[in-house]
């Protein structure tokens, strides 16, 4: 289970992510940025409530984070100490900004 709650303002997006980012719920995610990041030029993906991250939400932030670089920026927020864990693990960590 995924929910996605949205907001923007002045070119920077939000997207708050509760749940878990897996194979199930990973396409939900890729939708709704295809119509959300197109007028972005900042993106942040608040992770405060999100549970767990599998390798299909992963490649998700990476698509996002290619798309980001080349209009503004992207980051990570309130990330948990178990998702942080997989970033570290497959080197996102590297990849990502995460604050």
């Amino acid at each position: 289970m995924l929910n996605i709650k949205k907001e923007s303002a002045n070119g920077i997006g939000t997207i708050r992510l509760e749940g878990r980012l897996d194979t199930t719920t990973s396409p939900m995610l890729e939708e709704e940025l295809k119509t959300f990041v197109p007028d972005l030029k900042e993106l942040i993906f608040d992770f405060k409530q999100l549970e767990y991250i599998s390798s299909a939400g992963l490649r998700v932030l990476l698509s996002a984070q290619k798309v980001m670089q080349k209009q503004g920026s992207m980051k990570l927020i309130n990330v948990r100490e178990e998702v942080n864990e997989i970033f570290e693990v497959t080197g996102f960590s590297d990849i990502l900004t995460i604050e």
